[in-house]
């Protein structure tokens, strides 16, 4: 599986990530690949208004322990930042699924990784900060300083805005 990023993403302000990292990562992916893209096919044929657990991502979405939702996320992620048009609806929802779950465990490797591929999406793709942000929400202060989230152009401010979970209200 190629990055949408590709190698250019390497040659950017933001520093590289690890080589062994980002493998690890495209395997878990591809584990997790083969059951997303039949469940978002399921979902796109299937009625429109269904609650999300009783579709099919929401049924994978159950099976999965949090690595495996993680790197369904982060799939699902990839895959609606390269494909982004109409027919995305069924990953688009998986993806802000995914997102309003708290305590998978991201680290900050997988934030970057997001926002690198979401920086290379562009503004065609609405959506593309919805998972990266989720996520560094999660991060322990420090682990992801802000100048990474500028260098990925992350909107900042609004609702959008990284409030670390030792900082939020309960």
């Amino acid at each position: 599986m190629a990055s949408v990023a590709g190698p250019e993403a390497t040659r950017s302000e933001l520093p590289p990530l690890d080589r062994a990292v980002l493998q690890g990562f495209y395997r878990r992916m591809r584990a997790v690949a083969p059951a997303a893209v039949g469940a978002i096919e399921r979902d796109r044929a299937g009625e429109l208004g269904v609650p999300f657990v009783d579709t099919a991502c929401g049924r994978l979405a159950r099976s999965l322990d949090d690595d495996g939702l993680r790197a369904l996320g982060m799939w699902a992620h990839h895959w609606c930042m390269r494909f982004y048009d109409d027919d995305t609806g069924p990953g688009l929802r998986l993806v802000r699924e995914i997102a309003g779950r708290p305590r998978l465990g991201w680290t900050a490797d997988e934030v970057r990784w997001m926002l690198r591929e979401s920086r290379v999406a562009g503004p065609a793709a609405e959506a593309r900060f919805t998972l990266p942000l989720a996520a560094a929400r999660e991060l322990a202060p420090g682990q992801l300083p802000a100048a990474e989230l500028t260098l990925a152009g992350c909107p900042t401010g609004g609702s959008t805005a990284i409030v670390p979970r030792q900082r939020r209200a309960s």
